[in-house]
């Protein structure tokens, strides 16, 4: 079967054909680049959604990726941005051996499709132009003919008129032989063109339009033999990128079975254990016991010395709760709101002057009465436990030695610390090492450079290594005391923890101890009939170490609702009563309290402030 044979009177229709078999190739072009674009995208789009939900580094996110099951959702985030990258590999490899090839093979396709139909129209032309000369050829010989029968024809009709002369007879037989020979010669001229023209048709029909066509026909074989190979690389392509993306998919189940229930249970443990020992049972108070006092000064000495010491031992089974209890008034503080608080709603009543100087509106118990006499009559501790606090938890400051934290935390955060300072020490080290070969070498070839120059380097690294030496001593201190190595924390340790070297050390003199609370804010017996001490700047740093609940210094009724969405912040109900623990600094907050585990700071806008008396001395 050839084009040339079958075909040899369809070449418009062969044109046509060519040209559509490019246009499939070129749409099938078109087809693979859309196909890569989407590759692209879904691969960018993936990249994308790996990156969102990735940790951000440095930050509680990345902490919360130590559990198993957010490692693996992690590992899930990693093999996507792996399988993303396969389809960014498919459309790379998609557009350098497909596109870029079949681009190329149109292009020569087009300039093989023209280089034949020019050979063939060029045929055509030349065939036409013989026919045109036979044409041509012929009718010469057909005029001539005539000619020369109309000449042999008057020749003959002079030839038989009696009335004609001789010498006109002569005349019309020479013009009537010159119209034969020039139809002789124009006979000859045509054979001779026909014969030339039907070879050339010959040659046309049977050699140069079935060479032509063969050609073309070849050409357009290979063009669907190469777009089949196309169809078949794309397919192997993506065939390919199988096995990658399937360990993509393995590392995904890899990731999900190595889920460990019981070792993220544990890490909760390691994250949350305070340290603490839980509370002892609450001993019985009995009240009763005034009741059953005798007139006799023995026996009423006996009934008090009793009582007290009832009181001082439920005093002590109350203290155990107070470490949770400082736990969340320290998270407070530290959370407290660093903005400036959101003004009051538009309805303010005109009536209510918030933060002003209010009488409270019930009357306080008589007891109240006694500890406010109480309280005046001894200086208030509180008072300069609370700006201290306002002037650096407020402004977010953590103790050095991470004495906020609960037992166990703190240890974790001192090991953590110990660690990081001896990696630092072995860098400097390796440094020193580095800086002192440096410095042999220059001594061995001094034309490599000058070794004194490496003396001012080495002194730097040297004294980087002592100050990180005895960084390390002193949270290796800390540590020890945490573990309970050390039986206290010594002054020397303290005085190294930085917090104290802007504070001098005097007396304060006529100065009682603070009353400690309990966790329901109330004081015991006993502490409230101490008599006054003198209390060291030591003694007055170790108890800011150890926190205390704040007592209330009056009463507030809020006067809107307050949304306390901020750390720091506790939300209110419009007319809800609640306890002041801390009056307004300037900054536009106020501390209050719900009940014993429920603190935080509300605007001084949204509540009016009733202030004991009393307390407004301290």
């Amino acid at each position: 079967m050839s084009w040339g044979t079958e075909l040899w009177d369809q070449f418009d229709n062969l044109e046509k054909h060519t040209q559509w078999g490019i246009d499939i190739l070129e749409k099938y072009i078109k087809f693979v680049k859309e196909r890569t674009e989407i590759e692209l995208s879904y691969a960018k789009q993936l990249r994308n959604l790996s990156k969102k939900y990735q940790p951000k580094k440095n930050s509680k996110e990345e902490e919360e990726y130590r559990y198993t099951a957010c490692k693996a959702f992690l590992a899930t985030l990693n093999e996507m941005n792996d399988y993303a990258g396969q389809h960014e590999v498919i459309a790379e490899n998609m557009t350098s051996q497909i596109i870029a090839e079949l681009v190329r093979y149109v292009q020569e396709l087009k300039q093989e499709r023209k280089s034949h139909f020019h050979d063939g129209r060029k045929a055509q032309q030349h065939i036409e132009t013989c026919w045109k000369q036979l044409e041509s050829s012929k009718r010469r010989f057909e005029r001539d003919c005539k000619e020369a029968d109309r000449a042999q024809q008057y020749f003959e009709k002079m030839d038989a008129d009696i009335n004609v002369t001789k010498a006109d007879v002569e005349k019309a037989r020479q013009q009537a032989q010159a119209r034969h020979q020039m139809a002789e010669e124009s006979k000859t001229d045509y054979s001779s063109i026909l014969q030339k023209f039907n070879h050339e048709q010959h040659e046309y029909y049977h050699t140069h339009i079935p060479n032509i066509f063969q050609k073309i026909q070849e050409m357009e074989e290979r063009r669907i033999v190469r777009m089949g190979e196309s169809v078949k690389t794309y397919a192997e392509l993506d065939r390919q990128v199988i096995p990658i993306i399937g360990k993509c998919l393995d590392g995904i189940v890899k990731a999900a079975e190595s889920i460990d229930p019981k070792n993220d249970s544990q890490l909760v443990v390691e994250a949350y254990k305070s340290g603490f020992e839980p509370p002892g049972d609450i001993e019985f108070e009995d009240y009763t016991q005034p009741m059953k006092r005798t007139v006799s000064d023995n026996s009423l000495s006996n009934s008090r010395g009793e009582g007290k010491s009832e009181l001082k031992f439920g005093g002590k089974s109350k203290g155990k709760l107070w470490p949770f209890i400082k736990k969340n008034k320290l998270m407070s503080l530290l959370t407290s709101p660093h903005q400036p608080p959101p003004p009051p709603p538009a309805s303010a009543s005109p009536s209510a002057v918030p933060n002003g100087p209010q009488s409270p509106k019930q009357q306080k118990e008589p007891l109240s009465h006694r500890f406010n006499e109480f309280m005046t009559s001894k200086p208030k501790i509180h008072c300069f436990r609370s700006l201290k606090r306002g002037l650096s938890l407020k402004l977010g400051a953590t103790p050095e030695d991470f004495s906020n934290l609960p037992p166990e935390q703190r240890r974790k955060k001192l090991q953590q610390k110990v660690d990081e300072l001896n990696k630092e020490i072995q860098k400097e080290m390796d440094q020193r090492d580095a800086i002192t070969k440096m410095k042999d070498v220059y001594l061995k070839n001094p034309q490599m450079g000058d070794s004194a120059s490496l003396g001012h380097k080495l002194g730097e690294v040297s004294q980087n290594i002592e100050k990180l030496r005895l960084e390390t001593q002193k949270f290796e201190a800390w540590l020890a005391e945490v573990e309970g190595r050390l039986p206290a924390r010594s002054d020397q340790a303290r005085r190294q923890s930085g917090m104290y070297e802007a504070q001098n050390a005097p007396s304060v003199n006529n100065c009682a101890q603070d009353r400690e609370s309990s966790p329901d804010g109330s004081y015991t017996e006993e502490q409230s009939q101490e008599s006054e001490v003198k209390v060291l700047a030591t003694d007055f740093d170790d108890e800011f170490d150890d926190e205390e609940p704040l007592p209330a210094i009056g009463t507030c009724k809020a006067l809107y609702t307050f949304e306390g969405q901020n750390e720091g912040t506790i939300s209110v109900v419009e007319g809800e009563t609640l306890f002041v623990i801390e009056e307004d600094k300037g900054d536009g907050w106020t501390r209050i309290r719900r009940n014993e585990d429920e603190e935080g700071y509300v605007p001084t806008s949204y509540v009016e402030v009733y202030l004991d008396k009393n307390a407004k001395d301290c």
